[in-house]
Formats: structure tokens, C-alpha cells, sequence
């Protein structure tokens, strides 16, 4: 896929958005991604995790895994194209964990996804976690990389779109400034 096609379907599905949103950084943004609108259509879902699956295809994947829960439909739909198994990390305590009797073994070369990437902060602790059981991360894709640049990952990084969108910290942002409140359509924030 193009980013041009990824911003089509973005568009087409409604989940690029326009407004004042509270990011599940904590960051604010006048655009937020909603990839869980795209994924809600199961041809969307393959179509991007295939996608993304062909920009790892020399990578000899044997595990993919996303943290929840914007990772987990689109490792599913990534592990898919391999024909490997996924795992998804929750939040247990406020700290990424691997449950449900999920695990990587020492031998595992893992690619990990994500839907959207901001800050990295997600796809760090599943790296650690991958990591601390001995598998490699091979790969870390997601469909939209909002990151600009401002971060490093552990390993090499692939996205379907770059889309470097502003954000800013609550204090300076000039939506609050103009005292338009932000809606928190995060995962990990309570929705408005």
C-alpha cells in the first residue's frame, strides 16, 4: 500500500479525525488516528496487516505481538500473512505484562506492531518484555509513525504512513489556550 492509499482508507473508514484529543500520552494533538475504525472492517484489517507483514518478509518472523489494544487486531491480521502465532501485552498495575499464558521463547524472532505510534512508550515495555525472555525483536512496524523522528526504537522500524502530526504538552497548547477542551479517545484514558 502507498500512503496515499493508507490515508484513503484512513479517510474512508473515519479514522483519521480532526479536533482537540488528549493523546494516551498525555500529549495534545488537532488530529488523532482512530485505527480501531479501519480495523472494524475485517478487509481493512488484512489489507493493512498484509501490508505491513511484506515489509518484514525477509525478516524469518516466527512471532508477532502488539500490545493491547491497539496492537492486537493488526497483529493478529500481521501474524496472519506469516502464518505465525500472535500474543498481545495488557496492562497489569500500570505495566505492560504478558497474560493469558502468552510467551516468547529464547529462540523466537519477534516482530512487534503497533496501530499508532506517538511517543514509542508501548512498543518500549513490549520490547523489554520480549526481550527479557530471551526472544529477538526483529522488527517493529505499525501503520501510522507519528513520531517525527523525536524517538528511537530497538530495532528496526517500518510504517505504512508517516504522518508527523503537532502535538504539544497540555500547558502550551493553543487549543486549550482558546479553551476548546480535548476529548480522550485513547485506550488507556477514560473517554468523554
Amino acid at each position: 500500500m502507498t500512503p496515499e492509499e493508507v490515508i484513503a482508507m484512513l479517510e474512508e473508514t473515519g479514522a483519521l479525525l480532526k479536533g482537540h484529543f488528549e493523546l494516551t500520552s498525555g500529549l495534545h494533538s488537532d488530529r488523532y488516528v482512530q485505527c480501531a475504525q479501519a480495523f472494524k472492517y475485517p478487509q481493512s484489517a488484512e489489507r493493512l496487516g498484509s501490508a505491513l507483514a511484506r515489509r518484514f518478509a525477509d525478516k524469518q518472523i516466527t512471532l508477532v505481538a502488539g500490545p493491547a489494544i491497539g496492537g492486537i487486531i493488526l497483529a493478529h491480521e500481521v501474524a496472519r500473512a506469516f502464518k505465525v502465532p500472535c500474543i498481545f501485552s495488557e496492562r497489569q498495575d500500570g505495566r505492560m505484562a504478558l497474560r493469558r499464558g502468552f510467551h516468547a521463547e529464547p529462540q523466537d524472532k519477534v516482530l512487534l506492531v503497533e496501530d499508532v505510534v506517538t511517543t514509542g512508550g508501548s512498543i518500549l515495555e513490549l520490547a523489554e518484555l520480549i526481550s527479557s525472555a530471551g526472544a529477538a525483536v526483529v522488527g517493529i512496524g505499525c501503520v501510522v509513525d507519528r513520531r517525527g523522528d523525536k524517538s528511537k526504537l530497538p530495532a528496526e522500524s517500518q510504517a505504512l504512513l508517516k504522518l508527523p502530526l503537532a502535538t504539544y504538552q497540555k500547558a502550551s497548547c493553543p487549543l486549550c489556550q482558546q479553551g476548546s477542551p480535548a476529548v480522550k479517545p485513547g485506550s488507556r484514558l477514560v473517554t468523554s
